[in-house]
């Protein structure tokens, strides 16, 4: 869940065990600045058209969404393919094959997504986007699924970190324009009030930049995205582990403009339709979700 701006630039993440092809897969991944030599491609669904499409497209027949490819499985360019792939893609191409549009997917980062979609340069964002009273004051979403903040740590836990109350004095890696960026703010004016050390954040544009921090023990600690630190620590056993509960649980959603009704509706029904054909309880499956985690 990404719960601030949402997020990113280039990295290069050395995985554990073999898993060198997933870091090429990951290493171009990237925010508005760096890219590929030719766009990324889109996924296609099979799904029936079955509900109808918005009039208020930014391109007749198109779906046209908004995301930072740079959120690990939920969101990323698959080096190998050069096309886009991840969670929130997959259900991004279904969605569009339930109106009957053609996928557009359109590359940002997290911490301009929110101005690009208010300048109209995308219909929706489909980001991993953390629901929060903040937000809904200027958008409406759709709610696809439950996420939170999670800690992750190298194996062993050598600093004993329990939760986000013993982050003092500790380095700290977290991504920008994040709602867990915005926590270690708030708990490092606590340590202080308290008189205790502050917390040293090592913010970077994208979350594997940040599990890079880890890996190359340069954080004592990592305050990510719940879905994705599970995923992380998955595929890489024996090298993190994540320690304490998840943080402030809560909705992830569609993001859609401020009273933009007909795009609000339409992708309300579409999101419908997803669940009702299987997609959605399939696309859970295919990426090792819980079902605890469903909206």
């Amino acid at each position: 869940m990404r719960s601030a701006s949402l997020f990113k630039q280039r990295f290069s993440f050395v995985l554990l065990l073999g898993l060198s092809i997933l870091s090429l897969l990951l290493s171009a991944c990237g925010g508005g600045g760096g890219g590929t030599t030719t766009s990324p491609s889109a996924p296609t669904s099979s799904a029936k058209a079955n509900v109808a499409a918005p009039k208020d497209l930014l391109s007749p027949g198109t779906f046209t969404v908004g995301t930072d490819p740079t959120y690990f499985p939920m969101e990323y360019i698959d080096q190998k393919t050069n096309s886009y792939a991840g969670f929130d893609i997959d259900l991004s191409s279904a969605l569009a094959s339930h109106m009957g549009l053609k996928l557009n997917i359109q590359k940002t980062g997290f911490d301009t997504i929110f101005n690009d979609l208010d300048n109209k340069r995308f219909d929706i964002v489909n980001a991993s986007v953390y629901v929060s009273a903040k937000r809904k004051v200027k958008y409406d979403f759709v709610p696809y699924l439950q996420a939170g903040s999670s800690l992750l740590v190298a194996n062993g836990n050598p600093k004993g970190v329990k939760g986000v109350d013993g982050l003092c004095g500790l380095t700290v890696g977290t991504e920008s324009g994040t709602i867990q960026l915005e926590d270690v703010g708030k708990r490092n004016a606590a340590c202080k009030a308290a008189g205790k050390p502050e917390i040293k954040n090592v913010v970077l544009k994208s979350a594997t930049d940040v599990i890079q921090l880890l890996s190359n023990h340069r954080a004592d600690v990592i305050y990510l995205g719940s879905l994705s630190a599970a995923y992380y620590n998955k595929i890489n056993p024996g090298q993190f582990q994540l320690v304490g509960p998840t943080i402030n649980a809560g909705p992830s959603g569609l993001v859609i403009r401020k009273g933009d009704s007909e795009m609000l509706n339409a992708v309300q029904k579409a999101f419908q339709a997803v669940k009702a054909d299987g997609t959605y309880n399939a696309l859970f499956q295919k990426y090792g979700f819980s079902d605890a985690d469903k909206i």
